[in-house]
């Protein structure tokens, strides 16, 4: 257990992982980086992408929402707005809330439904290209 780096993911809904881990990558505005027993001490903001554990020397990949990463030591905590595993993703929830997130920009109705709506499409656009990367 020495060599483990102990990895939480939170998001508002749930305690998503909660275990030792071999080493996770998480994507960051920096780029992935990924994160190991005795890492160098970090906090860094993280953008819509993935995060990618590996335990056991199995690798298993999440679709994530923007949040922050913070790690020290052999502890790492995810704080994220969404979590779901890439095989459990609904591609149909996802495929219609870029459609939706499509009718709103091209409606251009004020800039607060336009940064909500970028947003939307980010986030569905992550959801489908993980889950259409695993299908394959």
């Amino acid at each position: 257990m020495a060599n483990k780096l102990h990895l939480e993911v939170i998001s508002p809904d749930e305690v998503f992982w909660d275990d030792e881990v071999d080493t996770a990558v998480v994507r960051t505005i920096e780029g992935d980086v990924g994160l190991m027993n005795e890492h160098l001490p970090m906090v860094s903001p993280l953008i819509v992408g993935r995060i990618k554990i590996v335990k056991d020397g199995k690798a298993r990949e999440a679709s994530c929402a923007e949040g922050v990463v913070k790690i020290r030591g052999n502890r790492a905590l995810v704080i994220t707005g969404a979590v779901e595993w890439v095989d459990e993703i609904d591609i149909e929830r996802a495929r219609k809330a870029k459609e939706r997130a499509e009718q709103r920009l091209e409606a251009k109705k004020n800039d607060v439904d336009l940064d909500r709506a970028n947003i939307a499409m980010t986030k569905a656009l992550n959801r489908i290209k993980h889950y259409e990367r695993l299908e394959k």
